[in-house]
């Protein structure tokens, strides 16, 4: 899933919003009362009542929509593809050959080094949702796995360790009085 503007609402939603607002600013004006327009727009009467003190403080404009919220990215567009194509790229080109895992701490290096801006790592995190990415974390394998092993373990060893349950003896929930074996 891709957020395009950092998670929270789309442009059309807002717009939508915005919308229900000014149509709602316009009963205002009529002299509706904020419990009928609460009622036909479907929103609490806090809300109505909210943009009722905004629309007396500032018009028909402290109606309008502000944006997206939240703080603005420190990379422009082009630099958020050129960002994807250097983890693309793999942590082996940028130096780090032991194994092939990005970590936040290292796209963070990626960002200053190639970019100059420095991004915390929960800055990183929220950066990678912005341009479609997820953290994962691998599967850890032992490198010394033997997987044939473990298939013959599993089928001589594991059928004595497991024993099937016996079903034949009564049981009981009681705890003064346990099943006799």
């Amino acid at each position: 899933m891709r957020y395009p503007d950092g998670g929270g609402l789309t442009a059309e939603e807002r717009a939508r919003r915005e919308q229900v607002r000014l149509a709602a600013a316009e009963l205002i004006e009529d002299g509706v009362s904020d419990a009928e327009i609460a009622r036909r727009f479907r929103v609490t009467r806090m809300s109505v009542n909210r943009w009722h003190r905004a629309l007396a403080a500032g018009g028909r404009q402290a109606l309008v929509s502000k944006g997206a919220g939240g703080a603005r990215c420190k990379l422009t567009d082009e630099q958020l593809r050129q960002l994807e194509g250097e983890l693309e790229a793999g942590p082996a080109a940028h130096g780090w050959a032991e194994d092939q895992c990005w970590t936040l701490a290292r796209i963070a290096e990626v960002i200053r080094r190639r970019f100059k801006v420095e991004y915390t790592l929960a800055g990183v995190d929220l950066l990678l949702h912005r341009i479609g990415w997820s953290v994962q974390v691998p599967a850890r394998r032992a490198a010394e796995r033997d997987e044939a092993k473990i298939a013959a373990w599993k089928d001589e060893q594991w059928p004595v360790v497991k024993r099937p349950r016996r079903t034949w003896v009564p049981g009981s929930a009681s705890r003064t009085r346990q099943a006799r074996d």
